[in-house]
């Protein structure tokens, strides 16, 4: 291979041209398919089409090969674009109301919209009036497209999901590239980047990238490096809560980079969107089990009970839900409460402590002292003995509020 070919990045040397060449998409491609087809009809009640999912799955290139299919030209915006009043008038509009000069059609293509962020109303609310006054159909990619801040946008649009490539179709394309490349690279190590890119077929091309080049065999089957991906929790707690089970589920949380403390709060937190009813306690008997084995752990050390924790917290929660109960519709999911009230209460503790350290060295008592009789010592304190202990504003206005309750729970009785 020519020395500067080594530099241009596999999923660009053979991004698929044409709409046939895309593996693993097929139910996405035929909504494509019928979007454009009868945009050019004015048969359709929505006027563009969002294709979401995840990163590396082929949204982009999925326009591209239908506008080379169709003979279309693209017309790419991003978010920068719609966020820049001046140039979207002066030239970016212009462009997306006129015909192409050279090909057949047009496309509008908004890459990536994932890039406006929740403060730029202006920057969603001049996609939707392009929606709106378009004469081209329009294509938007997003990875996620349930975040609150692109509400109106989903109206506005049909949504079409991209899909994670199946493991086998990873592989299928990693042997056909590493035979267009002229290489060799072995059956376990083909595998192992399909399985660790996790359906990410750009991940697993820039892995297969990073080896490829490397003259050592034996090294290359020792000390290949290859990706984790880093699973969201929203993704994971997806896994477990739409999917009843299936042979990965109990590698839901296996990448995602929280303690299981901090995922159970999760679970808690967010089964109740879910589930109803006798799954609802099945559920959180599940999540109980994984506590129970969580204790059992810090208590007596028996670390191969995580095997048990993880299982109930996994495939455990997911056969909870009966096959009547699974639903499609979207559940938005929140972070812990829990989490939230824990760290609330903890400032409050750390400033108790300090002003109870502060009580121990003007009352001449011990620290558990002070703690002990805090109600009694914020009651009987005054304004000139907290400026003696050298409390901090934060501090003044805790004793205060602390007072102003004891005072209002006294009157109470």
């Amino acid at each position: 291979m020519p020395e500067e070919n080594k530099t241009i990045p596999l999923f660009e040397k053979h991004r698929p041209k044409k709409v046939s060449q895309v593996k693993g998409q097929d139910l996405a491609i035929e909504k494509i398919h019928f979007y454009l087809d009868n945009f050019e009809k004015g048969d359709l009640k929505k006027k563009a089409i969002l294709l979401h999912g995840p990163a590396g799955t082929g949204k982009t290139t999925l326009a591209y090969a239908f506008a080379n299919d169709k003979n279309h030209e693209i017309f790419e915006l991003n978010a920068s674009d719609l966020r820049n009043r001046t140039k979207l008038d002066e030239i970016l509009k212009p462009s997306t109301l006129q015909k192409s000069l050279f090909k057949k059609g047009k496309i509008i293509l908004v890459d990536e919209v994932d890039g406006v962020t929740s403060t730029e109303y202006g920057g969603m609310s001049e996609l939707i009036n392009l929606i709106e006054t378009t004469k081209f159909p329009i294509i938007i990619t997003c990875n996620d497209i349930w975040q609150n801040k692109f509400s109106s946008l989903r109206s506005k649009c049909e949504l079409v999901q991209i899909k994670e490539l199946p493991y086998l179709i990873v592989v299928e394309i990693l042997k056909e590239i590493i035979k267009l490349e002229d290489k060799f690279v072995s059956e376990n190590i083909i595998k192992e980047i399909a399985a660790k890119s996790r359906g990410d077929l750009r991940a697993a091309l820039n892995d297969l990238q990073s080896i490829l080049h490397l003259e050592d065999r034996e090294i290359l089957e020792e000390q290949v490096h290859l990706r984790e991906k880093s699973q969201s929790i929203f993704e994971a707690i997806k896994e477990v809560l739409k999917l009843r089970t299936n042979e990965k589920t109990t590698e839901a949380f296996e990448n995602v980079e929280l303690d299981l403390d901090q995922i159970i709060l999760w679970l808690e937190e967010n089964i109740p969107s879910e589930y109803r009813g006798e799954d609802l306690a099945k559920a959180f008997q599940a999540l109980s089990k994984a506590d129970v084995f969580k204790g059992r752990i810090y208590r007596q050390q028996y670390w191969h009970f995580l095997t048990y924790e993880n299982f109930f917290l996994t495939a455990g929660i997911a056969t909870a839900k009966g096959p009547k109960s699974l639903q499609q519709r979207f559940t938005k999911y929140n972070p812990p409460k829990r989490i939230l009230k824990i760290w609330m209460a903890n400032q409050r503790n750390a400033k108790k402590k300090a002003i109870a350290g502060k009580f121990a060295e003007l009352t001449h008592t011990s620290k558990n002292r002070a703690i002990r009789d805090f109600s009694i010592l914020t009651l009987i304190t005054t304004e000139k003995e907290m400026k003696e202990m050298q409390l901090d504003e934060e501090q003044v206005t805790y004793m205060q509020e602390k007072k102003q309750e004891l005072l209002s729970e006294l009157k109470a009785k």
